[in-house]
């Protein structure tokens, strides 16, 4: 940047649009202190968008349910072992968090500890676990899983606000302090508290619900190449599995896997049972400065595997080929495996995970998928009405041939999801007063009324 030439950036002005930690987190976060980086704004907004923001609404997500449960974190923990499994992974995930922005710190690396936090932030505590986990925090007693689910939140943000101290001082003081007043009954600042120390990891924890996590990242970019919503449900979910080791870790997150994507089931076969057919496409890039010369000959080679081959490569991760008398080890980096699609499925393929998706879409799973969506309505009608999160409704439906066998079969469930007292399906009295939901096309009127 330059004076001279006009581009330069006043930083008291980007302080006053961005906040002194936005801008700091984008500064540290994208390349190391010591290193230029060119500034852009829109970097900025993104960072105060995909960490700040989403920081700030986790806690606003946990503050308003434990402020109606009157959620006190001094009461005596539950112990480790009795809390889910979810609870416990997202633990593991801390400590490891822990050690890794801890022994980046020590070595100077602060861009490192940032990107760690950040990715822990977006991709496992926003995106993950507390998706996943918002219906334990919905009504009912303070239980052991309701408790359980509190204090691991609660932990969580409390032990990020302490590890991103030293880069964001302001954002992590306040929400360290909103987070503990109430439990220390003081306000004493983030900076005056000690760094947390790791626990113990479960490394094979960690590694099924990464799995698990690759596996419905997959699905779910199925589903938008064939513009399938989440919530119209599908009833197959195909895996070829390399072995009986990779089996039992699908298996283990299977319930997890298929509510993420709804899907009805997993059906696994094995790798080598035809029922999906792949080719393998050489990586020239790689290949060519590791074997020089001889890159066509492997190319070639790679080429010509069999489905059996192919199986061979991805269950081992490596494969040698005997290239005029010199071996020459292929990685299942330098390729690109690819699954062709069989009709009905739609098929995606990454390094040694294949998954096949049935995207046939019968009457009873097109119900379904319509009461999802009704459900999907009333809520957001719920939240622009400012109802509380404990209110009763009543629902009267318009008379709907489209709608109508949904509505039917899946009343309870609608009932249920929106805390609808009753639900029938009658000539509006009052029309005037109906709201239309857009449901696929389908204008559906219903009567959303307070049940005081």
């Amino acid at each position: 940047m330059s004076k001279r030439l006009g581009n330069a950036v006043n930083p008291f002005e980007a302080i006053e649009q961005f906040g002194s930690d936005p801008l700091r987190w984008y500064m540290i976060a994208n390349s190391s202190p010591w290193d230029n980086l060119k500034y852009d704004s829109e970097g900025v907004k993104e960072t105060a968008r995909k960490l700040f923001a989403t920081l700030y609404n986790t806690y606003s997500f946990f503050a308003l349910y434990a402020n109606v449960d009157g959620f006190d974190n001094s009461a005596p923990q539950v112990p480790l072992t009795e809390r889910p499994e979810i609870d416990r992974w997202i633990l593991s995930l801390l400590n490891t968090l822990i050690r890794e922005v801890d022994e980046a710190l020590d070595d100077y690396e602060p861009t490192k500890a940032a990107r760690a936090i950040n990715d822990f932030v977006n991709d496992n505590l926003s995106n993950w676990y507390v998706r996943l986990n918002r219906k334990r925090f919905w009504g009912g007693e303070m239980d052991v899983d309701k408790l359980s689910a509190y204090q691991t939140l609660y932990t969580c943000l409390e032990t990020v606000a302490l590890l991103m101290a030293p880069i964001s001082p302001f954002f992590a003081d306040r929400l360290y302090t909103d987070l503990t007043s109430v439990t220390k009954g003081s306000t004493e600042s983030v900076h005056l508290a000690l760094f947390p120390e790791a626990g113990e990891s479960d490394e094979n924890l960690e590694a099924r619900m990464k799995l698990a996590q690759e596996i419905t990242s997959m699905v779910l970019s199925l589903r938008r190449k064939v513009n399938i919503k989440v919530r119209q449900p599908l009833s197959t979910l195909m895996i070829p599995v390399l072995d009986e080791a990779q089996k039992e870790m699908i298996e283990s997150m299977a319930d997890l896997i298929l509510n993420e994507v709804n899907v009805k089931t997993i059906k696994y076969v094995g790798n080598d049972e035809g029922v999906l057919v792949k080719r393998v496409k050489p990586d020239f890039k790689k290949l060519g400065p590791k074997f020089g010369k001889a890159m066509k000959s492997v190319a070639a080679s790679i080429s010509s595997m069999s489905q059996a081959d192919i199986a061979a490569l991805e269950r081992n991760g490596s494969m040698e080929f005997d290239i005029d008398g010199v071996k020459a080890s292929v990685e299942l980096a330098d390729v690109e495996i690819i699954s062709e699609d069989i009709p009905g499925w739609q098929v995606a393929n990454d390094g040694n995970i294949t998954v096949a998706l049935d995207v046939t879409i019968t009457d009873e799973l097109r119900n379904e998928g319509i009461a999802r969506d009704i459900v999907n309505r009333i809520q957001n009608i719920r939240k622009g009405r400012n109802y509380d999160i404990v209110d009763k409704i009543k629902l009267t439906f318009a008379p709907d041939p489209a709608t109508e066998e949904a509505i039917k079969a899946y009343g309870d469930y609608i009932a249920k999801q929106v805390l609808a007292t009753s639900l029938e399906v009658a000539q509006l009295a009052d029309d005037a007063a109906a709201e239309v939901l857009d449901i696929d096309g389908t204008e559906v009127k219903v009567l959303i009324e307070l049940n005081n």
